[in-house]
């Protein structure tokens, strides 16, 4: 029984498959939210090209790995954070202040941390990858 979570799904086995040293992953079902935060990974190069693909039921991501993320997780409940409160949650899911991101869904899309706070703009947390 696949688990109702697509992002935590998502999360699980990109960091699964990169502990195991793989080349890519393919992760099951898909979402709007989950092609949105594979951009704000990819951007941040944790994560290669990805492909969609329909299957018409639900759909699947084809993930190219570059053994760039040592953790990575989903934030469940999705915390509402401040434009000003990003510094205390880096502290709770980050290693250290210059390391990996934070994502967040903003009223402007999804986003890292780093964006948001330049942005000046607060959010969801909806998970984390260093």
């Amino acid at each position: 029984m696949p688990s109702n979570n697509i992002l935590s799904n998502l999360f699980v086995t990109l960091y699964n498959s990169e502990a195991r040293r793989k080349n890519n992953c393919v992760v099951l079902p898909t979402s709007k939210l989950a092609i949105e935060v594979l951009k704000t990974l990819q951007k941040y190069e944790y994560v290669g090209e990805f492909e969609h693909i329909d299957d018409k039921r639900g759909g699947k991501f084809k993930i190219k790995l570059l053994a760039k993320i040592t953790k990575c997780g989903s934030i469940s409940p999705r915390f509402k954070v401040k434009k000003d409160e990003y510094y205390k949650w880096e502290l709770m899911y980050l290693p250290a202040y210059y390391k990996g991101i934070l994502v967040v869904t903003t009223n402007h899309g999804v986003m890292s941390h780093h964006d948001a706070i330049n942005k000046g703009i607060g959010g969801f947390l909806i998970g984390y990858a260093y």
